[in-house]
């Protein structure tokens, strides 16, 4: 019952210390370099690239926003769009004795640039 004591003191002490480590925790959360992980070269993307249509390999914590800022810091380019999709992870038959393997899941995000925008990625 601490939550409705009478002092006021202690609740405006820990709603100060309450904004000071949310503030702390938003200076470390936009560290860019560590959203894009690599680009994916395939044939697919390659094909995209003239669409302007870039696709990247990036964090399983990364969002819509945070590849945004990522791109436009690191390339210097304006994204349209962005769109994720997540591969989840699964078992294949390997080889000729046919053991399971466990394949890992990643994230990519598609991201659309403004026309005139291009991205060298070799």
């Amino acid at each position: 019952m601490a939550l409705f004591s009478r002092s006021k003191t202690k609740t405006v002490e820990a709603s100060a210390e309450v904004v000071n480590n949310t503030s702390k925790a938003q200076a470390t959360d936009h560290n860019q370099a560590a959203v894009l992980i690599k680009p994916l070269i395939t044939e697919k993307a390659v094909g995209q690239n003239d669409k302007r249509v870039y696709t990247f390999m990036v964090a399983r914590s990364a969002t819509k926003f945070s590849v945004r800022d990522a791109i436009s810091a690191l390339y210097k380019v304006t994204p349209v769009k962005v769109n994720i999709v997540n591969k989840k992870p699964t078992t294949e038959l390997s080889g000729s004795k046919g053991r399971a393997v466990a394949v890992a899941g990643y994230k990519k995000a598609y991201v659309y640039l403004k026309a005139g925008d291009t991205i060298s990625l070799v």
